[in-house]
């Protein structure tokens, strides 16, 4: 999987992926009033004007980008209607021919974390049948429950061709609350990065291997000491933009041949008709002010990156 998403990067020359985290509050009204008059104004008329949202920028970006990275808070709000958009959102995107990096942020132990791992990218068997739940390409995960909350994961990309993202060192502000905590004189980060590479030794893809770390770009002296640390892990970037990190803080993450990592952009993105430097699209041209966007976001990107 990950030497398909660096192909996906390659073809591009885009190491971005787009956050579909729909809220209402990005969705221009005469979206959510067209879904609400066929659904109603409630769970199920929520979900429907998110998916419709979704679809509008990702038949927009498709051709530009090489992921998407829905986050299922976003859809698990809405309950079981937001579920079912999840589902559709995820289909949409692969059918689009992207690849779906599920934001779900697991790590539960034993069976519950084996029950994640499958549901949203490994199989179940019901009878004589086999069923992909969310089918997803890629997940994040996160480890502070050990090992055994992340070895389920490990088995499921060996069988299926999947991969994963490890939180490491995440973007927010309170990250360093546990995360920099000191622990015989190393940051707790460091010892999940050590971890992180430990688990991910068994599942190479020549240079690379299919466990990924999140190290966030908000922080760009630990993501430029984490790539030394690091040498065959990909990272999934996010905090660019409206979280605060810059194009210039992110080039210690790849190397010369423009590989090393995928970035992320949430609602700088998908809500980028609200912003003022794209308010000439209007409501009803969310979807190419997306489109805009992610062309303006590219090429921030690739005044620090080189592509081979």
């Amino acid at each position: 999987m990950i030497t398909t998403l660096i192909e996906k990067i390659k073809e591009t020359k885009a190491p971005i992926c787009v956050g579909l985290d729909p809220m209402l509050a990005y969705i221009p009204d005469a979206v959510k009033q067209a879904a609400f008059a066929e659904k109603g104004e409630n769970l199920e008329g929520a979900a429907e004007a998110c998916l419709r949202f979704n679809e509008a920028i990702l038949r927009e970006t498709a051709d530009l980008i090489p992921a998407v990275k829905p986050q299922i808070a976003m859809y698990e709000q809405f309950g079981v209607p937001g579920l079912i958009a999840y589902e559709k959102t995820v289909r949409l995107a692969k059918e689009l021919g992207l690849i779906v990096i599920a934001d779900v942020k697991r790590g539960d132990i034993g069976s519950t974390s084996a029950a994640y791992a499958e549901g949203h990218l490994g199989s179940i068997t019901i009878g004589e049948k086999q069923f992909f739940p969310f089918d997803a390409d890629m997940a994040t995960v996160n480890p502070y429950l050990g090992s055994d909350g992340v070895k389920p994961f490990l088995e499921v990309c060996e069988r299926c061709d999947k991969g994963i993202f490890v939180l490491v060192k995440t973007s927010n502000p309170s990250s360093g609350e546990l995360q920099d905590r000191l622990i015989d004189g190393e940051p707790l980060y460091a010892r999940v990065a050590d971890l992180t590479s430990s688990w991910g030794a068994s599942l190479m893809e020549g240079e690379w291997s299919n466990v990924g770390a999140v190290v966030g770009a908000t922080y760009p002296k630990m993501l430029s000491e984490l790539r030394a640390r690091m040498p065959h892990t990909f990272f999934l970037i996010p905090g660019y933009g409206a979280q605060g990190g810059k194009a210039e803080d992110l080039a210690v993450a790849f190397n010369e041949k423009g590989e090393g990592g995928i970035v992320n952009s949430s609602r700088g993105i998908i809500a980028a008709w609200k912003q003022e430097q794209y308010r000439e699209f209007g409501a009803e041209g969310f979807a190419k002010a997306a489109r805009q966007a992610t062309l303006d976001m590219i090429a921030d990107l690739r005044r620090c990156i080189r592509f081979a």
